[in-house]
């Protein structure tokens, strides 16, 4: 009697996420990892530049994004103002950075990179050089913090013998590193590179009125311009629609957080189809509110 030939099990393909800076904005990248869990998508590695470090961090350590969202959601509502402020300290302009310090160091404390369950490292800028470093080792809190800090508005950090600022300067959305880390997939979230008309950044003079719209247009055209090149190594690219929202509007955590889940189900074909999963069917009422949001977008 012939034997049945037992074929291999077929090799899972390996998904990774690169989670791109953004501020505000960046909350959108809870809302992306919750709908790539809601339908078993792998997370096998994830690359995170300032915000998309913070979010990214948070989620390597303990694979819950449930517990990132009660989070931001219980934020005291001064918390949420003090974060939405630009002020000015000694010349210097200042934006909520006590109480992103703060959170940054009460969550990731002594964590170092080794404790996290999923392959992760942080993106950040030599200020010298303006090299990109990617961070994998050694302590997440003074990692995490290079990697958000915005020069003018953060203190830069000292790591090593290095001196490092914002990663979003080199590498906005990494979704090159994360391809060099191993993974077969690459998802990348922006939400924060996008053109915007030259001329209307020339027009009249900074004043503490217009500082946050000028600020968060030029971080927008700069980002993309780096992104372009960098975003050519993901496969799926999603780009929650947060452009009408500012980069410091953390009050409106929870409508910029369901712009992310929203754009990542608009997205469930192409990444089912390339990590050989089958999509989920939709419900007409999931139809209904797609097509709703859909309009308020336009």
């Amino acid at each position: 009697m012939p034997t049945r030939k037992i074929l291999p099990e077929k090799k899972r393909k390996t998904v990774g996420i690169a989670l791109g800076g953004g501020s505000a904005k960046g909350l959108a990248h809870i809302g992306v990892i919750k709908a790539l869990r809601e339908i078993n998508i792998p997370i096998d590695y994830i690359a995170g530049t300032s915000m998309g470090a913070i979010i990214g961090g948070w989620y390597a350590l303990e694979g819950d994004i449930a517990s990132i969202e009660e989070f931001i959601f219980t934020l005291k509502k001064e918390e949420r103002k003090e974060l939405a402020k630009i002020s000015f300290r000694k010349g210097r302009a200042r934006m909520g950075d006590d109480v992103i310090v703060s959170i940054i160091n009460r969550r990731f404390g002594s964590k170092q990179f080794k404790d996290c369950k999923i392959p992760f490292v942080a993106v950040a800028t030599d200020v010298k050089t303006g090299d990109e470093v990617v961070i994998s080792e050694g302590g997440m809190a003074d990692a995490i913090r290079a990697s958000s800090a915005l020069p003018v508005i953060f203190e830069p950090v000292k790591i090593g013998n290095r001196v490092l600022v914002d990663g979003g300067i080199a590498n906005p959305v990494p979704a090159d590193i994360v391809r060099q880390m191993g993974a077969d997939i690459v998802i990348a979230t922006d939400v924060l590179s996008k053109w915007v008309d030259i001329s209307l950044l020339s027009e009249g003079t900074v004043t503490i009125r217009n500082i946050r719209p000028l600020f968060s247009a030029i971080i927008s055209l700069l980002s993309y311009q780096v992104a372009k090149e960098k975003l050519e190594d993901a496969d799926v690219i999603i780009k929650p629609p947060v452009s009408g929202y500012k980069m410091l509007d953390f009050r409106d955590a929870e409508k910029i957080i369901a712009a992310g889940y929203r754009e990542t189900r608009a997205h469930y074909a192409d990444i089912c189809r390339l990590t050989d999963r089958e999509q989920p069917k939709k419900h007409a009422l999931d139809e209904f509110w797609e097509f709703v949001f859909g309009l308020d977008q336009k």
